[in-house]
């Protein structure tokens, strides 16, 4: 969120993200339009005659798309994608890229590729939050626009159509103009009286630990969960959130 709405100077905000499985379908009728008193009807049967992969990153100043397609959904096609950014995007500009927590995303190929190429940062939206990354807004256009009503006899068809339609945009791109501060966020979502209570009663009692009954204090800073932790008596545990990134740090805590 603070991405969205204080972007860092002398770089460029990319929301990134795939839409596998996107099916080519020929159905065996058109498509009948919405009239007076009349719904809009297709057929229930349908030849498919396979799928394709778009891998897509929305600017979020821009509101531009860069997409690449790909016939299969991996590590190595993220990483090509992500090459296809590099050559992009002008040398002078970090590029920090927003993305979900997928596998593909933190794979050691692309971990690699990563490492090899400073000016790329990764910012991961919490696990169930994809909804926080804009360009599934725009997958969403994508989907209503173009691919639900669409008829292709042929994966060459399909992929035409999508590129024809990442054109047009990018003709008039339109950015997505994100309102709501991350503490609004909480406020709305009730983040903050979950997290006490996961941390006074139902963290404690899934890690067999006892209830915490302090107080505790939270500052807004970006950190990442360790990956073990030490107890008292030597025993270790693994976080829930391990090797995960989190923008609240415990700061102060008082026992009583």
């Amino acid at each position: 969120v603070g991405l969205y709405l204080d972007p860092p100077e002398k770089a460029l905000v990319l929301c990134v993200d795939e839409k596998s499985q996107i099916q080519a379908l020929d159905r065996s009728a058109p498509v009948l339009p919405m009239m007076p008193g009349m719904p809009e009807r297709r057929t229930h049967d349908y030849v498919r005659h396979g799928i394709t992969t778009l891998f897509a990153a929305l600017d979020v100043a821009t509101g531009e798309v860069y997409g690449s397609i790909h016939r299969r959904h991996r590590a190595i096609e993220f990483k090509k994608f992500l090459t296809k950014l590099d050559n992009t995007v002008p040398a002078d500009l970090d590029v920090h890229l927003i993305c979900d927590n997928y596998s593909t995303h933190k794979s050691p190929t692309v971990t690699k590729w990563l490492a090899a190429h400073p000016r790329f940062h990764m910012h991961f939206t919490p696990t169930y939050s994809s909804w926080l990354n804009q360009v599934e807004r725009w997958f969403g256009l994508l989907t209503d626009q173009k691919l639900r009503r669409g008829v292709h006899r042929s994966i060459q068809a399909l992929e035409k159509d999508i590129r024809e339609w990442i054109a047009d945009w990018n003709d008039n791109p339109r950015p997505f103009n994100w309102t709501k501060t991350a503490d609004e966020i909480f406020e709305r979502l009730g983040a903050l009286d979950k997290l006490e209570a996961f941390a006074c009663h139902f963290g404690a009692d899934f890690y067999g630990l006892p209830r915490n009954s302090g107080k505790i204090v939270l500052r807004k800073e970006s950190w990442n969960v360790p990956e073990r932790l030490s107890l008292v008596g030597g025993r270790t545990l693994v976080p829930y959130w391990a090797g995960q990134p989190l923008n609240w740090r415990l700061v102060e805590s008082a026992s009583r």
